[in-house]
């Protein structure tokens, strides 16, 4: 796991900016769908219609378009990444950040459209063994809850 650890507060603090970012590449990325869309719909004129070729600068231009798309989801991706956390899907917003939960590496879990932080799950779980966190604020623990460190 990365060198960083976050605690819920500072993962928390990046949350504009996270999201700025991931706002950003899931733009590009429907660019690269649509603009890969109309090449495949185009290659498929072509097999279907026996030789016809639809305009070869407009191929060109299509391509142009998605491979700059492409290359600026990677640059937005880097820069999310350079906080410390992961991207784990950009359509559905999935970002981890390196924990430790219990004395145990572990992820804080954000999805986009999220107010706050308030799930984690281990090293291997993934999204569908979140964890609701115990944000401290009753003496009463909830079964399956657990705090940062």
């Amino acid at each position: 796991m990365s060198g960083k650890y976050f605690s819920r507060h500072e993962a928390e603090q990046l949350l504009p900016l996270i999201e700025g970012f991931l706002k950003q590449a899931q733009e590009h990325k429907q660019s690269v769908d649509a603009a890969q869309s109309e090449l495949t719909k185009a290659a498929s004129r072509i097999m279907v219609l026996g030789g016809s070729f639809p305009s070869y600068s407009d191929l060109v231009r299509t391509k142009a378009e998605r491979d700059h798309a492409s290359n600026r989801i990677v640059e937005t991706i880097s820069k999310i990444q350079e906080t410390g956390c992961l991207v784990k899907d950009i359509d559905a917003g999935l970002i981890d950040f390196p924990s430790l939960i219990e004395g145990q590496e572990a992820f804080l879990c954000w999805k986009q459209g999220e107010r706050r932080i308030e799930f984690w799950h281990g090293l291997e779980d993934g999204f569908a063994g979140r964890k609701r966190l115990d944000d401290g604020s009753s003496d009463e623990s909830t079964s399956g809850s657990s705090r940062v460190q």
